[in-house]
């Protein structure tokens, strides 16, 4: 009797830790998807859902992904959870946008698949708070075409290791592919809004697209080095350069807690990707009002970039050199000086704000200021129009 006594109490004792752990892990992944910041809106409680969405058919808004059994997911089984993470169907048959990016969730092993369960069922608070229906009118509102639409650009696969590659690259591609969602934003859509190309075997995959009002850069290849690259997804900041807009929050709530080696693995895997073939060296464009532009550099800007646009390592970044600087697309940059912007919190590090000119200066003004930018101290690039700064401004 004792002896069984205490085999019951060993088990029971056992199967506590090995739940445990899996929350624990269940929480980790649920930083690395980022679950937190799509399913909380602003003052709300965490997972609670509402925050909106805008979609080319209408807002959206998160739902409560809470345990809560009447407005959340607390009724539903592992079965029920899996379907929506890798079908985005809900326990009663209803199709989910795919703002939920359950094509990328799709690659999950059951392993982690569980692991988050357990978390979502035992670590998260339930919240009673309901759903906020969408925005988008009827018939548009109908989710039966959703499920047309993953029958031509949803492949429910789970992720498969490269045996010609070593573990760093497949984890990395694990990562990106996977829960990190990377090409949510960096991968261009097609007519349908769907993303051209969900794994490195496409050139489009992670090649850089045009959301929500700002432009996630091309991140294949070897643009930025690996423990440069590292910094920025741990803090936000590297040696030359910041992050900021969307990809700001991204590491302010997942990538920030992220162990080291996974996010060496990121770096190893995405600097692997062909890029573009370096573009080949061009010389400044010529500005037919350049000392007024440098005028205007010198009022609002040197203060904390510098004179010679070097700004301070960690903290200010330089406008020198700094591949963001010259992009082709400068939509980001028009953001940053208009609207202003902030870097990520993060442990150790104190977010640094950028004020914003809209309201200070002119748009023609800051459509000199950005080319002085782009074209001073070694840069070289297009010059932005008048009617660039104003398109992206038109709504601000």
């Amino acid at each position: 009797m004792k002896r069984t006594l205490l085999t019951i109490l060993l088990c029971g004792g056992l199967q506590f830790q090995v739940q445990a752990q899996d929350v624990s892990k269940g929480e980790y992944l649920a930083r690395v998807g980022d679950c937190v910041a799509c399913h909380t809106a602003t003052g709300g409680k965490d997972f609670a859902g509402g925050r909106p969405m805008e979609t080319p058919i209408g807002m959206i808004y998160s739902t409560n992904i809470t345990p809560d059994p009447e407005f959340g997911i607390g009724n539903y089984s592992f079965d029920d959870f899996d379907l929506a993470m890798r079908e985005g169907k809900t326990k009663d048959g209803r199709h989910l946008y795919p703002a939920m990016p359950y094509t990328a969730y799709a690659k999950l092993s059951e392993e982690d698949m569980r692991a988050l369960y357990d978390y979502f069922m035992q670590g998260v608070t339930p919240e009673k708070i309901a759903n906020r229906e969408s925005d988008i009118p009827w018939p548009l509102s109908m989710r039966w075409p959703l499920g047309l639409w993953n029958g031509m650009f949803h492949e429910n696969q789970r992720f498969v290791a490269d045996s010609q590659r070593d573990a760093d690259w497949n984890r990395g591609a694990y990562l990106v592919q996977g829960l990190g969602h990377c090409g949510a934003c960096h991968t261009p859509r097609g007519l349908a809004f769907q993303e051209k190309a969900m794994t490195q075997t496409a050139p489009e995959f992670l090649s850089g697209a045009e959301i929500d009002g700002w432009y996630a850069p091309d991140i294949r290849g070897n643009k930025l080095s690996q423990s440069e690259l590292v910094d920025l997804l741990k803090t936000g900041s590297s040696q030359h350069q910041s992050l900021a807009g969307p990809m700001a929050e991204v590491v302010t709530y997942s990538t920030q807690y992220l162990s080291d080696a996974d996010l060496q693995s990121i770096a190893v895997y995405l600097n692997a990707l062909p890029g573009d073939k370096a573009p080949e060296a061009k010389p400044a464009a010529t500005l037919a009002n350049y000392d007024e532009a440098q005028g205007l550099y010198q009022t609002y800007c040197s203060t904390c970039h510098g004179l010679d646009g070097k700004g301070v390592a960690n903290v200010i970044p330089s406008l020198a050199n700094n591949p963001a600087i010259v992009r082709d697309n400068a939509l980001n940059l028009i953001h940053v000086v208009y609207s202003g912007a902030d870097t990520p919190r993060t442990e150790g590090h104190i977010s640094y704000k950028m004020p914003g000119y809209k309201g200070v200066i002119s748009n023609q003004e800051m459509t000199d200021i950005l080319n002085y930018i782009r074209n001073s101290w070694g840069n070289s690039a297009p010059l932005v129009t008048l009617s660039e700064v104003n398109q992206a401004t038109k709504d601000k």
